[in-house]
């Protein structure tokens, strides 16, 4: 479903309907500090917020888990003025937004590629898993230098390093060696800013995961646009390759 700028008050479904883990491409930073006439760091900065607001809606309704993509292994391309940036921003962020994460019983982990990352941010990765790994609550997990194909291929290197034969690596072995694989795949996945991929992000993950885009900007985006969102997908019947008779049956 593609959601317009339009909104209404409305009320989230109720917890059953819920989707249990939500992902989210959060797009539109740029384009929203461009239309304000704003250097493209003020929209990241503004996405943060909305990073924020995710947070807090997902653990208020009891999601059990939500993972942002914050940075993918391609954004390196960027001009090097703006990488430069959205590094130290992370790095702030994560200072700013870790007690508050801990206080909430959340447990936060960054997945993705850290080598690339310098050794004052892959410290700050290191403290604040660590202060929040024993929480008991929902499970955010920030994808940072990180690519579904990426993930893939770290997976099946992992495999071989281990030596497990070619007869024995099935979708189970392969699920076991991916980043999230403590963790249900994602039920929602959700992308702002109008545009209409998934952008190597969870390639193995969000196989049968619903989707849903939305042209508002990740800055705008608000707890009543998630409430749409989240109508959208408790209206959806999940089939996972059976017939809608099949799961109807399943449910009477």
């Amino acid at each position: 479903m593609v959601m317009s700028s339009s909104q209404e008050e409305l009320e989230f479904p109720v917890a059953s309907e819920l989707p249990k883990h939500v992902a989210i491409i959060m797009d539109g930073n740029g384009r929203w500090a461009k239309q304000r006439h704003m250097p493209r760091i003020a929209g990241h900065k503004a996405g943060v917020k909305s990073a924020r607001m995710a947070v807090e809606v997902c653990a208020r309704n009891k999601i059990s888990a939500l993972t942002l993509f914050a940075f993918s292994s391609e954004n390196w391309n960027r001009p090097r003025k703006e990488v430069d940036l959205l590094m130290d921003l992370f790095i702030s962020s994560l200072r700013e937004e870790a007690q508050a994460i801990h206080e909430n019983n959340i447990r936060m982990q960054i997945i993705g590629d850290r080598s690339a990352f310098s050794d004052k941010l892959q410290s700050r990765i290191a403290e604040v898993e660590s202060l929040t790994e024993n929480n008991s609550g929902m499970t955010l997990s920030v994808a940072a230098n990180y690519g579904g194909r990426w993930d893939i291929i770290q997976a099946v290197q992992q495999i071989i390093q281990e030596g497990i034969s070619a007869e024995e690596v099935d979708q189970s072995a392969i699920e076991k060696h991916l980043m999230l694989s403590d963790l249900p795949a994602p039920d929602l996945f959700i992308r702002t800013g109008g545009e209409h991929r998934i952008s190597n992000f969870l390639l193995w993950q969000i196989a049968y995961t619903e989707q849903y885009f939305s042209d508002i900007l990740w800055p705008d985006f608000t707890e009543q646009h998630f409430a749409q969102a989240f109508i959208d997908f408790a209206g959806r019947q999940r089939r996972f390759g059976r017939t809608g008779e099949q799961v109807e049956q399943e449910h009477a």
